[in-house]
């Protein structure tokens, strides 16, 4: 399988400037509103995200397709699974 592209992706979350836990509630109200299936490529500044978000996926049953550290960023991008 592939990973998307940013261009690729269903939507965007940008978090930048925000902090634990602001940018997993964030993505928790994303997901939300998306069907199962589609993709989101999320944008943070914080660190902790790199543990935040990974665990968020593996708990809730949703799939982590990248994450890269890029700069002063982190990016992630990840598909909705159908939650636990």
């Amino acid at each position: 399988m592939t990973v998307p592209a940013m261009h690729e992706c269903d939507s965007q979350l940008d978090t930048s400037g925000l902090f634990c836990p602001e940018p997993v509630m964030l993505l928790h109200s994303k997901i939300r509103d998306m069907a199962v299936g589609e993709t989101v490529e999320i944008l943070a500044t914080d660190p902790a995200t790199t543990r935040d978000i990974p665990k968020f996926c593996n708990f809730l049953g949703h799939e982590l397709l990248y994450q890269a550290e890029e700069g002063d960023s982190y990016v992630y991008r990840v598909r909705k699974g159908a939650e636990r």
